[in-house]
Order: C-alpha cells, then sequence, then structure tokens
C-alpha cells in the first residue's frame, strides 16, 4: 500500500506528491502573499471538500494548522504566483487528481 507525502516548496511554487521517497508529481501552485504568507512546518490533511464554493475551485483540503488547506482556484492565473492569504492554491484539476490520491492523515511539508 503507497504511503503518500507531500512536500510544498514554497521558493519554488511547486507541490510534490510522494510516494514513499519517490517524488511521483510535481504541481504548480500559488502561495500565500507577503503579508499572508503560507506556514512553513509539518501539518497533516485533516479533512477533504468536493466543490466548497466561493474562491476554492474544484477541492478543498484542510491542513492541521486551521485555516489554512489545498485547494482549487476560482483565479486560474493566479497559479506560479504568490497571491493567497496563506493556503496552498492549485490547479482544479490538479486538486482533484491530488484529492482522489491522498487519504486524509496524509502528511504535508512546507519548506521555504
Amino acid at each position: 500500500m503507497p504511503k503518500y507525502g507531500i512536500i510544498v516548496d514554497l521558493s519554488e511554487r511547486k507541490l510534490h506528491l510522494l510516494d514513499g521517497a519517490n517524488v511521483v508529481n510535481t504541481y504548480p501552485v500559488a502561495i500565500g502573499k507577503m503579508l499572508t504568507r503560507t506556514p512553513t512546518g509539518h501539518y497533516t490533511i485533516m479533512n477533504k471538500q468536493p466543490n466548497p464554493g466561493g474562491p476554492f475551485g474544484a477541492y478543498w483540503m484542510g491542513l492541521s494548522k486551521p485555516h489554512y488547506g489545498i485547494h482549487g482556484t476560482n483565479n486560474p492565473s493566479s497559479i506560479g504566483r504568490a497571491v493567497s492569504h496563506g493556503c496552498i492554491r492549485m490547479y482544479n484539476e490538479d486538486v482533484v487528481q491530488l484529492a482522489n490520491t491522498v487519504p486524509i492523515h496524509t502528511p504535508v511539508t512546507i519548506r521555504p
């Protein structure tokens, strides 16, 4: 059974999906802007919600840090930029693929 993990590299603005020690996919992301930076550290996915509404795109995955998550976007031109309020934004098709792959309690490491 796969043991998934997620690494978000803020300097690269990339999210890496790992199966064990192997990177199996890399996605471009948007990150927090200067005044609302994405927090670094070790978290876990606590909940998943398809079609959460509002600006969260096609999927929301809440992190163990309250009010932060990995989610889709209704503004795809924001991907690759530092524009969010601290969450990690992904293209809708990417976040759906990721959410369908990783279970709740998947570890998420966010590094500078």
